[in-house]
């Protein structure tokens, strides 16, 4: 099996974090969002990770390389940005057996070892969770033998709330570049942009067999409210790191605290994660995420996402920050 990754958006609603760090590589709970990918992928066994790049790609391939040397990885740049089946059909060159496909747009907790135990009339899995708020996704319709019928972005009426969650399974490779390529030679949808669910409904529409799988845990990184709120859940969900206990720093879990973290006269917590090398003096943080080597002073922030590098004293409230930036409010 291989798996097919897409991670070439600019992540424009994370902005300005996202303008030096693709969005897959923005931390949450002390790793990056593409780490909780690959740590599933690896452990799965996957044969080659196929990752379709674009923005700040040269990051991405560092990172990948650095951080998973025992991956078989393999970088397809997607230099026109014009949708997810698009971008998919980049890696068909290089797809000839079972695949996984996987969008870096979310963190999920799902069971992918599901792909490997479904019965040989199952041409694919498409992970889904059930939500209130059905209108903001695309949905997925089951028949009455639990077989997919229909896949409907955003619908006005409840006709399903079984979000598809950017998880797929495909045993018929074969179909579905044929699908996609039957999508890409039409019209395209809003914003010009041509869609991989439409790939799955032609499968469908041909009498391939899709089902669901039930991810448990779906988290959201796509805007900085989003992944502060992610950030939150997955340090109750296990994730968190506590410090040492140092004089004067009172800790309000969960907090995650990497290492070379220096704390003094702060307090912290809770929902805060604090990344190599960053200072907080003189502080307090909550709901916040702190990049590598930030230094926050004299300050009180909440809901609160700064990246490497930062330079903050005397700051009050809630703060965006890309790298290597540096605020000074005076007292």
């Amino acid at each position: 099996m291989k798996a097919i990754v897409p991670v070439a958006g600019k992540g424009t609603r994370l902005r300005p974090l996202t303008h030096t760090t693709p969005k897959p590589l923005l931390r949450v709970a002390g790793q990056p969002i593409l780490a909780y990918i690959l740590d599933d992928l690896r452990a799965l066994g996957v044969a080659e990770v196929i990752f379709v790049t674009g923005h700040l790609k040269e990051r991405v391939e560092e990172y990948v390389r650095a951080a998973y040397p025992d991956v078989a990885a393999r970088f397809i740049e997607q230099p026109v940005q014009n949708g997810t089946a698009g971008a998919v059909h980049l890696a068909a060159p290089y797809v000839q057996e079972d695949v996984l496909i996987v969008f870096a747009d979310t963190i999920f907790e799902a069971d992918l070892g599901e792909a490997r135990r479904q019965p040989p009339e199952v041409a694919g899995v498409i992970w889904v969770q059930e939500v209130e708020d059905y209108q903001r996704f695309g949905v997925v319709v089951l028949d009455r033998t639990g077989a997919i019928e229909r896949i409907v972005e955003k619908p006005r009426e409840p006709i399903s709330r079984l979000a598809n969650i950017g998880l797929y399974y495909v045993r018929d490779w074969a179909l579905l570049f044929e699908g996609i390529e039957a999508v890409l030679r039409g019209a395209p949808g809003p914003g010009g942009e041509f869609y991989l669910t439409d790939a799955f409904q032609y499968m469908i529409d041909r009498g391939a067999r899709l089902v669901t799988a039930r991810a448990t845990g779906w988290y959201d990184a796509g805007k900085p409210e989003a992944l502060l709120e992610t950030n939150a859940h997955l340090l109750a969900r296990g994730r968190a790191r506590p410090p040492a206990r140092g004089e004067g720093v009172i800790v309000h879990a969960p907090v995650y605290v990497d290492d070379g973290v220096v704390l003094e006269a702060a307090e912290i917590g809770p929902n805060v994660s604090l990344a190599r090398g960053s200072v907080v003096r003189r502080a307090r943080l909550r709901n916040a995420i702190v990049g590598e080597r930030t230094e926050v002073v004299d300050s009180e922030l909440e809901g609160a996402l700064l990246g490497d590098d930062v330079r903050v004293r005397g700051l009050r409230g809630r703060a965006y920050l890309g790298d290597h930036c540096e605020v000074d409010v005076p007292a």
